[in-house]
């Protein structure tokens, strides 16, 4: 029987394999996706992760796993279709291949952000598409973005970006934003930050890179276009929490409640990574989730 099933293999996965190997466990990293890495492994330049800047996420992603392959994880690509007896000492993993026997699992599936699905969003992620403006702000000094949203996660991602982009434009589909007030008034003290009501966007549109915006307003129908270098999406995150959500206990938007120890309501069982409830989601608080989380697994596994 494995001491550990690690189910994703993104940043917080990895670093949960790495830190299961070098506390001399039996573990296994069940991935769904043909590759390693989550969703780094859509990032042109990662470069806020300590003494690798500039790194590309693809080449990060498969730094991770080579590390964990170097110490002898074992992987197998697969797609989990449930767990067996969550609370008791002997846990089962069941996938689309087979099932597997262990005493403790690492949740660590990750989170997706909302896509806006609209043309030219796709295309160009990652070349001028974003959606995170503390990975990627850095590249667009000087420069014009978008923000797209209007709650807490788009009126900090405008403010972020002020301070370093000529002009950010922050547009929202209703004419009233929906979060914090001491963000709202923030944002309306901010002189770069014009807000764009009552409108959506219709097409991102570009060559290579990010070079104009189509909006469409609303209430009169009236079609804009807006030249710019960055469109930054903050629409919503979705927690890749589905198979978990009648196991452990998650809040309201879909997030495993569990602290910076990775603990879940249910013995034995550990969180790590975007999908559980955190401010900052980012690599480097992954890879902190996924050591923290087999700290607290080794504790469990001495204490039963």
């Amino acid at each position: 029987m494995l001491d550990v099933i690690i189910i994703g293999s993104g940043p917080a996965g990895l670093s949960a394999a790495i830190y299961a190997m070098r506390a001399g466990l039996e573990a296994l990293v069940i991935e769904k996706q043909p590759m390693s890495g989550g969703q780094i492994l859509n990032t042109v330049d990662v470069d806020n992760y300590p003494g690798l800047p500039g790194i590309g996420g693809f080449e990060l992603g498969q730094s991770f796993r080579t590390h964990a392959e170097k110490l002898g994880v074992r992987f197998e690509t697969a797609d989990v279709t449930g767990i067996e007896a969550a609370g008791e000492k002997e846990k089962t993993v069941v996938t689309d291949k087979g099932r597997h026997k262990c005493r403790g699992i690492v949740l660590a599936m990750g989170a997706a952000h909302r896509p806006l699905d609209v043309p030219g969003e796709e295309r160009l992620k990652g070349m001028g598409v974003s959606y995170c403006a503390t990975c990627d702000g850095a590249f667009f000094r000087g420069r014009k973005v978008a923000v797209i949203g209007g709650g807490d996660v788009a009126l900090e991602d405008a403010l972020f970006l002020a301070r370093g982009c000529e002009k950010v434009y922050l547009i929202h589909r209703r004419d009233a934003l929906r979060g914090a007030k001491s963000l709202q008034q923030k944002v309306f003290d901010t002189p770069n930050i014009e807000i764009i009501w009552d409108s959506v966007v219709e097409e991102i549109r570009g060559e290579e890179t990010v070079q104009m915006l189509q909006i469409v307003n609303r209430k009169t129908g009236k079609l804009s276009d807006i030249s710019l270098q960055g469109v930054f999406i903050a629409v919503g995150i979705l927690p890749n929490t589905q198979l978990v959500r009648d196991i452990v206990d998650c809040d309201d938007g879909g997030y495993i409640r569990a602290t910076e120890t990775g603990v879940t309501s249910i013995p034995g069982i550990f969180a790590a990574g975007d999908l559980r409830t955190k401010r900052l989601r980012q690599v480097v608080t992954a890879a902190a989730d996924g050591a923290n989380a087999i700290t607290s697994l080794e504790r469990y596994l001495y204490e039963n």
